[in-house]
Formats: structure tokens, C-alpha cells, sequence
């Protein structure tokens, strides 16, 4: 008898971009209940490339930069909240905070274990708690400490 599997994720070649949406070749895949299935979906192989696992069917993927993407930011006394595309939330960790080329933010995600970029709208929302800090360069203000943004080289 032959197995019942989800052959979606064979079907073509699957990329997950820096504009935090999923494409299977080239076509972006706007069900967002495939896009969440896929973000929830994402493994790391030993050699730092990903795939995604659904069951027992895996496929390989392109990741564009980063595996996880930073749509959402919630504003609490002590700490802040993030959403990222497989909509978990979690604190931020701010010593974490690194800016990029072209000055996008990063930050580490699912115990520090992934990157994560902040798409324009979480990043515009996170400003709010920046502050300048002496002889150049930006912090982050949350709970009264101040965490210094590193640069990324």
C-alpha cells in the first residue's frame, strides 16, 4: 500500500526571504497557513544549511538570511515581545541586538539558537526604546538598562 506523505514541500525549490515570505520557485506562497506550516517546519543541518521537516518528509531550502524573521514587537514594563513568522512569541533578549548592512536589525531567537531579522514594522516599532549612546552608536532602553546595539562586521 503506498504511504500517504506531504509532497508539497518536494514539489519544487522552497526559499524563505529576507522579506519574511516563503516562495516555491520564485512564486511566493501566500496561503499563510503553508507559509506557518513551513515556518514551524524549519531544521538546521550539522553544516549550518536548512531544510524543512514536516512528519517524516523533509526537503532542503534556500534561506535568503535568515531562518526567522521579527514581525511583530510588544511593549512590556520590564521586557519586550517578540513575534516571529511562526507567530512565537518570546522575550527579546537585547544583548543580542546587531545591526547589518543596510542597517537592518538582527537579533537571536528560540534560546539564542537562531538569527532573526526585524522586518521594517517590528524594527520602526523597537526605535521607540533606542537612545544615543556617548561617543556614537545606539542602545536600547528596557526596564531602565541600557543594552548597546553592536554592528555587525
Amino acid at each position: 500500500m503506498p504511504r500517504a506523505g506531504f509532497y508539497a514541500i518536494e514539489s519544487g525549490k522552497i526559499s524563505f526571504r529576507r522579506d519574511g515570505n516563503w516562495y516555491s520557485d520564485d512564486e511566493r506562497i501566500d496561503n499563510p497557513r503553508i507559509a506557518l506550516l513551513f515556518s514551524k517546519s524549519v531544521k538546521r543541518n550539522p553544516d549550518g544549511s536548512y531544510f524543512l521537516q514536516v512528519a517524516e518528509e523533509r526537503a532542503a531550502i534556500t534561506v535568503e538570511d535568515t531562518p526567522y524573521v521579527v514581525r511583530t514587537v510588544e511593549d512590556g514594563p520590564d521586557a519586550i515581545i517578540i513575534v516571529t513568522n511562526d507567530d512565537e512569541r518570546e522575550p527579546l533578549d537585547p544583548t543580542t541586538l546587531a545591526v547589518g548592512r543596510d542597517h537592518v536589525l538582527y537579533c537571536r531567537v528560540k534560546a539564542g539558537a537562531f538569527p532573526a531579522r526585524f522586518l521594517r514594522s517590528a524594527y520602526y516599532h523597537l526605535s521607540s526604546h533606542f537612545t544615543t549612546e556617548d561617543g556614537g552608536g545606539f542602545a536600547l532602553v528596557v526596564g531602565g538598562r541600557r543594552y548597546p546595539i553592536k554592528q555587525l562586521a
